[in-house]
């Protein structure tokens, strides 16, 4: 075959958008049709931050279309210099334009790139932009991302505003021909106004979900970044008050505000220019590593509770129950990925350090009960895990497996994959399905341990969750003879296959809170998946075809008026081989989903009240929620 220039395909506008959505943001689920949402409101804040904004309305129309509305400058309108076209129409349909290239208009953005807003144009089937500026609101629309508004002498039309008014409004209807759902996710966009609310005190935001008729809600947090930590915390004993860092260092500023549990696990936030971080980054990296430092130095010189030859406290036993949020603002963030997960500048770890010694130092002088209540729990739980691991027979926690595996031929972890299905009737199918050289199977006898605030010398007792860690091959938690190795796992893909019930479901759920709890740089590195098998075969004769979902099954109803068979799937292993392989096995043709974590503070908030031991709480959790119960990863 030739390869000369004609082979070279150049895509335009907004072409590279609308073809590779995955790589603005993130994939075309749920979490990745709320992104455009969040995508707008970001644009609004960072007028905030410019110290314009004062309100942002955010709604979710009954017609399925999302607004955010800002009472900020308004987007420009005048003709831009270059493009010879209103600065709107570079805004929405340009990317790589807008004004946080130039640093006298944005000091400090989360939308550094500049491609937020004409990401959300090129995904949207329609859009709507009104600004209102100059006496005037402006009148703006396009269809998949193509201006379908006429201009007026070179100008967009404009009506004669009836009051004093600045600002943007921005209506979208998300493209049903790339999001695998446009029904907009309300609790997830609800919890992330919450967040931006809490780290920035003299916003207010007001939300209103209008396709389900729900009254308005006013987010207004002037306790900042200290009621956020409280927020987050509620329900765990606490042993410190809140305790609030603030500094800047190199043009680089820092809010940081922690306190200590008796009952909680370590869950520590990261923010980039208000942006959320699921995956951390160097400030939360830098911030860890510099406070286990401070507080080794302090146990060992000044307190003297560590002699000259004990080793040092483990980070993960110094901040064993902390609670923190850490927030900084940067004038040019790196990101890994357009989705901004997880920070990359590596100025930002010096100056966390920094900021971290000098407000630290200050502030354990002034409260020296604080300093020695933390230090002495570090050393207390060191001391204890120390004990537990003496009377652990590492032999009998050597991480054997169930008998069970099934493995693949290959040994290149890039291209391998593994299947946690439960029971030996999915098991057997699932083998004889599978790809051998590259599709590994693990069958579970029953369901696995809830994980939840269980020790881990219970955790570990678990055969079915020794079975896990023998088949990733990566090892398990630091501090107990088999240090986590995340370079040595095994496969590239884990991937949960459980039936399409509530039995499955819940398997699922316990999976995931064992791998969120024991091993999240799996989810971190994007390793875990859920497999979605079909619910339904329906056709006549050889037009038969799958069904992932009862709404599927309607509207196949409505247009199949003749005769047809339907084949009710109650479990895996109700599929032949060649089945099970077509629709949920074949890289092909499967559907997966990849796990990630959106929100650290949502998830830790969901794990702890579905898996936890409160009855009151789960119950309440799923009474409001079990209309909407849908598995969105």
């Amino acid at each position: 075959m030739s390869y000369s220039a004609k082979n070279i395909e150049v895509l335009k506008g907004l072409e590279p958008v609308r073809l590779r959505p995955g790589m603005y943001i993130g994939n075309t689920g749920r979490s990745g049709l709320n992104h455009l949402v969040q995508e707008l409101i970001d644009n609004s804040v960072d007028e905030h931050l410019a110290g314009y904004c004062h309100n942002i309305y955010v709604s979710i129309n009954k017609d399925g279309s999302a607004t955010v509305e800002d009472d900020g400058r308004g987007v420009p309108v005048d003709i831009h210099e270059q493009e010879g076209i209103p600065a709107e129409r570079v805004v929405y349909t340009v990317l790589h334009a807008g004004g946080k290239f130039n640093g006298n208009t944005y000091k400090i953005s989360g939308g550094l790139h500049g491609v937020g807003s004409a990401v959300v144009n090129a995904l949207s089937k329609k859009l709507i932009v009104d600004v209102m500026r100059d006496g005037y609101t402006h009148h703006d629309t396009y269809e998949y991302g193509i201006p379908t508004t006429e201009l007026v002498d070179g100008y967009l039309p404009k009506t004669k505003l009836k009051e004093k008014k600045t600002g943007t409004r921005v209506t979208l209807y998300p493209d049903d021909g790339i999001f695998e759902t446009v029904k907009f996710k309300a609790d997830a966009i609800k919890q992330r106004i919450k967040e931006t609310a809490y780290l920035n005190p003299e916003l207010t935001i007001t939300f209103v979900n209008e396709r389900d008729d729900k009254e308005p809600i006013v987010f207004h947090q002037p306790g900042g970044l200290s009621a956020f930590v409280e927020d987050i915390s509620e329900g765990l004993t606490f042993t410190s008050p809140v305790v609030a860092l603030k500094g800047e260092k190199n043009g680089i500023a820092a809010d940081i505000v922690f306190l200590m549990t008796e009952d909680g696990d370590e869950n520590i936030i990261g923010f980039t220019n208000n942006i959320t971080n699921p995956e951390g980054g160097t400030h939360v990296a830098g911030f860890k590593a510099a406070f286990a430092k401070l507080i080794n130095n302090y146990s060992r010189n000044e307190l003297g509770l560590l002699k000259e030859k004990d080793s040092n406290l483990s980070g993960n036993d110094i901040r064993s129950g902390m609670q923190a949020i850490i927030s900084v603002k940067h004038p040019d963030p790196q990101f890994e990925g357009q989705t901004k997960t997880k920070l990359s500048n590596t100025d930002v770890t010096k100056a966390i350090d920094d900021i971290v010694k000098e407000q630290l130092t200050v502030y354990f002088d002034r409260n020296y009960e604080v300093l020695k209540d933390i230090c002495d729990r570090a050393v207390a739980l060191s001391k204890k895990k120390a004990l537990e691991k003496s009377k652990i027979n590492i032999n009998k926690f050597s991480f054997e497996g169930n008998g069970k595996l099934a493995k693949q031929e290959s040994n290149d972890a890039s291209k391998c994959e593994i299947f946690i299905v439960e029971g030996d009737s999915a098991g057997g199918s699932a083998k004889t399905a599978r790809n051998r050289k590259y599709q590994a199977i693990l069958p579970l006898r029953g369901k696995i341990l809830n994980v939840e605030k269980k020790p881990v010398a219970k955790v570990l007792e678990n055969a079915e969750i020794k079975a896990l860690i023998n088949a990733f091959g990566c090892g398990f938690l630091q501090g107990y003879g088999n240090d986590f190795d995340i370079s040595k796992l095994n496969y590239d893909k884990i991937i949960i296959m459980t039936d399409a019930d509530v039995d499955g479901a819940h398997i699922a759920t316990l999976l995931l809170t064992f791998f969120y709890r024991f091993f999240p740089d799996l989810i971190n590195e994007g390793h875990i998946y859920i497999a979605i098998p079909p619910l339904y075969r329906v056709g006549e004769g050889k037009n038969m075809q799958y069904l992932y979902s009862d709404d599927e099954l309607a509207k196949y109803r409505k247009t199949h008026q003749k005769k047809f068979t339907i084949q009710r799937y109650k479990g895996l292993g109700e599929m032949d081989a060649d089945q099970l392989y077509e629709t949920t096995m074949n890289p092909e043709s499967r559907v997966l989903k990849q796990v990630s974590i959106n929100s650290r503070v949502e998830a830790n908030l969901i794990t702890q009240t579905l898996m936890g031991s409160e009855v009151a709480p789960r119950r309440e959790y799923i009474e409001t929620h079990s209309q909407d119960a849908v598995l969105d990863i």
